[in-house]
């Protein structure tokens, strides 16, 4: 069994839907592994959600205020 984890590797989910055909989920690493010997090498990638747009809330600003 492998010691050290395998570096995660960040890709838009369009190369995910490309490599689709080549690419297994693996739920125990919560990410895509090669098909058939991506247990044991090759990369090991996760969709690119880091930077997501986040929405603008809408109402009143809150970040700076104080109970009175």
């Amino acid at each position: 069994m492998r010691t050290v984890r395998r570096q995660r590797r960040y890709v838009s989910s369009t190369w995910l839907t490309l490599l689709g055909p080549l690419l297994r989920y693996s739920a125990s690493r919560d990410a895509y592994v090669l098909s058939g010997i991506g247990g044991r090498v090759g990369p090991v990638l996760r969709e690119n959600r880091r930077h997501v747009k986040r929405r603008r809330l809408r109402g009143p600003e809150r970040r700076h205020s104080r109970a009175v």
